[in-house]
């Protein structure tokens, strides 16, 4: 039925669903019927009706036989396979779930192995959820975890079932037709097939069963499929599932994140520190997750406080986001008049702006190179009330050592013009001295001058959305805190700024090994 799909399945059988204007059951059956398979039996339910109507349509080859649940709505897919089970009885089988998206050299390897009776897992992942199962060395299924079993201090063991099975007519008969007929008269519909072979294996542990093994195929990483339940399994699934390269690339960028779920990708547009935190940092975090996730954090002007303390900056003049997004969407859709920029850049400031307010600087060069008397110039003769210089700047990394941009800093604010400088990879610069601008008798010497820096990447953190912005124009600090909730930084943000200082030295470690490492990429 698939209600967590919502409107998708309100008068279609889950199957039905779309990943990129494919059916499920359309993929799954021009996969199978490549195979020379002697049947495909197919239990219908829920719109049995449209399901059959619509399959007939697809001119499948391999014979299609159907058979209906009446009573779906009050039973599981136990009860559903119970009523397939003389077919079972009949051959070698392949068993799947309808709301499976694969790859079909999965199914190859599955049908390559000469054993007869198999389980396709895959290694557990943080995204998967449902029955587990442990193996041996052999690859011989222990036990079958279900959701009230699973502990997550044994994940590093766990495989995760696929939903996918290869049984043999001698298995079937023998052992799980039998107790799938016991078990469903037994102990009632309602219940997962999985259960059967669960109670197979504790049977065969007894020895009582010493020829049912079920050993599991181990699906090799990089071989997608995905189990669609929700909206947001569909989502994945389509970034997953493209026809081809440019079109899953473009997919994959318009998440902006949350690359986790796909465990096996390579970001090369990771910016951010791979040596800090440390190990202690970490630990001392996940010690203080219950008390972290169980709490309110502090109102604003607290988490305002933490962050002034780490940088040496009057409250008042420093305001603290959830990452500094936050704070460049407040900062930039506050700003009048024309705002000078130079491109290309990081596309977050002027994506939060009018188009007809930007006026752009290119620097015509092999590597966009440009020095502050270059956008004074430039600027000198144009109407702007802001100037936004990213330094180091992304993605060309050019960087205006720190009394340069001083300097421009003192030239802008004799022009009544706010200069907007985002730091947020000045530590990475190979600078001689101090690179940062967060010093108060800075930001005290020019009230026009605004600071912004994430702390995501230096500080390898982005998961905790951090960001900070920092100026002498107090009234600009007041307008924003009034304009961002009070409630903007989450506990794990809080809790990271109270304990970020002792690291120090880790931090100060981690710098001089992330620029050692990259002068050794680029001398090579």
């Amino acid at each position: 039925m698939g209600k967590r799909l919502k409107e998708l399945t309100q008068d279609v059988t889950k199957c039905m669903i779309k990943v990129n204007n494919i059916t499920l059951i359309e993929r799954m059956l021009g996969q199978l019927d490549r195979l020379n398979l002697s049947r495909i039996i197919i239990v219908v339910g829920y719109q049995a009706k449209k399901l059959i109507d619509f399959v007939n349509t697809l001119k499948i080859k391999t014979p299609i036989i159907y058979i209906n649940n009446d009573i779906y709505n009050q039973t599981n897919n136990i009860y559903s396979l119970y009523l397939a089970r003389d077919y079972l009885l009949k051959e070698d089988t392949l068993l799947f779930e309808s709301d499976l998206i694969f790859e079909s050299k999965i199914i190859d390897h599955l049908l390559d192995d000469p054993y007869p009776n198999l389980a396709l897992v895959a290694k557990y992942e943080s995204w998967m959820d449902g029955t587990v199962v442990t193996i041996d060395d052999s690859n011989e299924i222990l036990d079958f975890i279900d959701k009230r079993h699973f502990k997550f201090s044994d994940i590093s063991g766990y495989y995760k079932t696929v939903n996918i099975y290869k049984f043999s007519k001698d298995f079937s008969s023998k052992y799980y037709v039998p107790i799938l007929e016991s078990y469903s008269q037994a102990l009632g519909r309602n219940e997962y097939y999985e259960q059967i072979l669960r109670i197979i294996i504790l049977l065969n542990r007894a020895d009582l069963l010493a020829e049912a093994v079920i050993k599991a195929k181990v699906v090799p990483p990089g071989e997608s499929w995905y189990e669609i339940d929700d909206l947001a399994d569909l989502d994945i699934a389509e970034s997953i599932f493209t026809s081809s390269i440019s079109e899953k690339l473009e997919k994959f960028q318009n998440r902006y994140g949350g690359y986790w779920r796909y465990p096996h990708m390579l970001d090369f547009c990771y910016l951010v520190n791979p040596y800090f935190p440390p190990q202690q940092l970490i630990d001392e975090m996940k010690a203080n997750f219950e008390h972290l996730i169980s709490n309110y954090p502090s109102g604003l002007d607290v988490n305002c406080l933490l962050a002034a303390k780490y940088v040496g900056l009057p409250k008042n003049n420093i305001i603290v986001g959830n990452g500094a997004s936050e704070l460049i969407k407040s900062l930039m859709e506050n700003l009048p008049g024309n705002v000078g920029i130079i491109v290309p850049t990081f596309e977050e400031y002027p994506n939060r702006m009018n188009g007809e307010s930007i006026i752009q600087y290119t620097p015509y060069n092999k590597d966009f190179t440009y020095n502050a008397d270059d956008l004074k110039k430039y600027f000198g003769s144009q109407n702007i009330s802001t100037l936004l210089l990213i330094n180091p700047d992304n993605p060309s990394g050019n960087y205006i050592p720190k009394q340069e941009v001083a300097d421009l800093a003192e030239w802008a604010d004799g022009r009544g013009i706010r200069l907007i400088v985002d730091e947020s990879f000045v530590d990475f610069a190979d600078a001689d001295d101090d690179a940062t601008l967060l010093d108060d008798a800075i930001l005290q010497k020019y009230p026009k001058l605004v600071v912004v820096k994430s702390i995501s990447k230096s500080f390898g953190v982005p998961g905790l959305r951090l960001g900070i912005l920092a100026s002498g124009d107090k009234g600009l600090i007041s307008m924003m805190k009034k304009d961002v909730s009070i409630w903007n930084i989450n506990s794990f943000g809080e809790f990271f700024m109270q304990i970020w200082e002792k690291f120090q030295p880790d931090y100060t470690y981690a710098m001089r090994r992330f620029k050692a490492d990259r002068a050794i990429f680029w001398r090579n």
